[in-house]
């Protein structure tokens, strides 16, 4: 008999964080929303929340998103997804940062209100497609 284990999962925060320096936390962690998150901050405490959020990536037609009882109590999910950022709108957000060797210990303008990167990628990206 075959038998199988998971060793180990592929974690893109992870990499988000430590290749192309996205901060995963606080209110801005998910790179796919970007600034259109719906996160919040619970009433009495500082921590970010996204709870529910995730209701919105799903079809239209999903069961999950008209379920009042298990999710939000009384609510329904109606609102669409987060427009996905293409890549020439990613280069246009961070093609004027500093790498980590260049300026280890800044941030660019805009970091926590417009974008959670840090720095731009050591391993270098490169703008492909048509120049401007």
């Amino acid at each position: 008999m075959m038998r199988a284990a998971l060793m180990w999962t592929i974690n893109d925060f992870s990499a988000y964080r430590m290749l192309l320096s996205w901060s995963t936390a606080g209110i801005m962690g998910y790179p796919i929303c970007m600034d259109n998150t719906r996160a919040f901050h619970l009433q009495h405490g500082r921590k970010a929340c996204n709870f529910n959020c995730h209701r919105q990536f799903l079809k239209a037609g999903h069961p999950y998103r008209r379920n009042k009882k298990a999710f939000t109590k009384g609510r329904v999910e109606k609102n669409e997804a987060p427009p996905r950022a293409n890549g020439e709108e990613v280069w246009h957000s961070m093609c004027y940062f500093k790498s980590a060797i260049e300026e280890p210990l800044s941030y660019p303008p805009g970091y926590g209100t417009e974008h959670k990167w840090k720095k731009r990628s050591i391993f270098g990206i490169s703008r492909i497609g048509p120049q401007t």
